[in-house]
């Protein structure tokens, strides 16, 4: 691992917005914070969305910027990408921004039920064809996982410039009867001038310049239906 990395890391351990557990220290247990995020981190009551694979944070602070009034959480396994937000969030003293360190495999070892409004897929790996569907972000597996945490119909936001995984997502959606509340294959075409879907990632910026279409899709999720 290089030195740069383990710098990183060292320096996230100092900041008091960034949570890290070990890995193995999850197995079949719970984390502290679970069900304590607004006591423990934000000190307030306000709604928690999360930001699933937010990799450098773009996302997360962007959102916590424009809503100050909600609480806002990146996760990804990735340190030394996640050090880049959760450094400017220390920096800048945004109060209502986290960033959670772990696999998303883990994700119920840290949030209680009902304890999250909203989620966002920024991005996230495809995983193309057929045999790795099942490890998408928005595979039923996943999904059933979310309803645990999510509040009942919350919603799911995905971003992606991969049609395959829009098409997915978006046939998996109708098949269980979710409601759809937004859907583009265009979307920097079709809403021009949204303050939350014009916050650009990294990487999302390298799409548009390269002349990629972005595609939107924002669907409920109720805890009383098994995805399937």
């Amino acid at each position: 691992m290089g030195k740069n990395k383990l710098a990183r890391w060292a320096e996230m351990n100092t900041f008091n917005n960034v949570i890290q557990p070990v890995d193995g220290d999850l197995f079949n247990r719970d984390h502290p914070l679970k069900g304590n995020w607004k006591k423990e981190i934000f000190r307030n009551e306000n709604d928690i969305t999360i930001e699933l694979g937010c990799g450098r944070g773009e996302y997360t602070l962007g959102l916590a910027q424009r809503h100050p009034e909600r609480n806002f959480i990146g996760i990804d396994i990735k340190g030394a990408r996640l050090w880049r937000g959760a450094k400017t969030a220390h920096e800048n003293k945004i109060p209502n921004a986290a960033f959670l360190r772990t696999r998303i495999e883990f994700i119920n070892s840290f949030f209680a039920q009902d304890e999250i409004e909203m989620i966002w897929l920024t991005f996230p790996d495809p995983h193309p064809g057929k045999r790795n569907s099942n490890k998408r972000l928005t595979c039923p597996w996943f999904l059933n996982k979310y309803r645990y945490f999510l509040k009942d119909s919350g919603i799911i936001n995905l971003k992606t410039d991969n049609t395959e995984l829009y098409n997915y997502t978006k046939s998996l959606a109708e098949r269980n009867g979710l409601e759809i509340v937004s859907s583009s294959t265009d979307l920097h075409s079709e809403f021009v001038g949204d303050e939350i879907l014009s916050i650009l990632t990294h990487y999302e910026e390298i799409y548009i310049k390269d002349g990629l279409k972005i595609n939107y899709l924002s669907f409920r999720l109720p805890k009383n239906k098994i995805i399937e």
